[in-house]
């Protein structure tokens, strides 16, 4: 979820003209355009851009072992579990590999059904739903595709302004690729950059509304296309906004540790239903996303 000037910028720029469109004041449009930008500059310098490399997470998990089993050819697994999409899936923020989003959910497999289960992450940090058919097409090249399929992205779509309809539509053709290949496909929609406190307002409510549209249109995308959406925004904005200081890493954008927990418990269980799986009971289920299409 990189977010260098240029976005910034864009994203003040097109916010101004959302705010008063339509009033033909270009004075008071300039004035908003000069605050929003002004806003952005500042998130910049809070945010700034992380360039570390999220810890190496990939290999065979079991139930309760110390640690992975590194993956050669020959070796044989149960489920593999493959993770597509931005920093966010790659764990940008963590410290070690059992803080990533991706070791969570191969662990909670693991431990739930007692199978052994490969983690492979072909997340790229700073990737936005365009870069999501190459990571697809590196997929391929490798080897055959996986058993379950964990998306996640979104953001960099919102602080770069592409089309939400384009975004959307980009989501869905990976979808129904990883589909089509026989892959079960759970996509975690775009986080709700409402949340972050480093963006002042009015800006934040620009990119909270942005990333609402996203999150609604990608859940229709990845449905018709075969795939079983999560509103992420929409579950975890609440403990977000109630706990950023806790929730969010050194960075201000990033998840923390127990933000990428707070994220990965949504996508367990779904996980586990979509395998075919009983889903055990956990503390907080995750909610109807009929409700998320329609919902103001």
């Amino acid at each position: 979820m990189n977010a260098p000037r240029s976005r910034w910028r864009k994203a003040a720029v097109t916010g101004a003209a959302t705010a008063v469109a339509g009033s033909g004041a270009y004075t008071a449009w300039w004035a908003v355009t000069k605050l929003l930008m002004a806003q952005a500059g500042t998130a910049r310098g809070v945010i700034g851009r992380d360039t570390s490399k999220p810890p190496e997470a990939d290999g065979i998990y079991t139930r309760a072992c110390a640690a992975p089993q590194r993956w050669r050819t020959g070796e044989q697994a149960d489920v593999h579990l493959m993770v597509f999409g931005d920093s966010t899936a790659a764990g940008v923020g963590c410290r070690v590999a059992e803080e990533v989003p991706g070791v969570r959910i191969a662990r909670g497999l693991a431990d739930t059904l007692g199978l052994r289960i490969r983690l492979s992450t072909k997340a790229i940090s700073g990737a936005t739903s365009k870069g999501l058919a190459g990571q697809v097409d590196a997929m391929f090249v490798a080897g055959p595709p996986p058993d379950v399929a964990v998306i996640l992205i979104g953001a960099n779509d919102i602080t770069k302004k592409h089309s939400v309809r384009a975004s959307a539509k980009r989501l869905g053709s990976a979808v129904a690729r990883l589909r089509a290949a026989d892959s079960v496909v759970v996509v975690g929609t775009c986080p709700n950059l409402g949340t972050v406190t480093a963006i002042a307002q009015p800006l934040r409510s620009v990119v909270h509304n942005w990333s609402v549209r996203l999150a609604r249109a990608q859940i229709v995308a990845c449905t018709e296309a075969g795939g079983r959406p999560v509103p992420m925004g929409y579950l975890l904005a609440p403990e977000f906004r109630a706990q950023p200081e806790l929730l969010f890493s050194e960075d201000g954008f990033h998840p923390s540790a127990a933000g990428y927990a707070l994220a990965a418990a949504q996508l367990l269980p779904v996980v586990v239903a979509e395998l075919g799986e009983r889903a055990p009971t956990f503390d907080r289920p995750v909610r109807d996303v009929d409700s998320i299409r329609t919902r103001k």
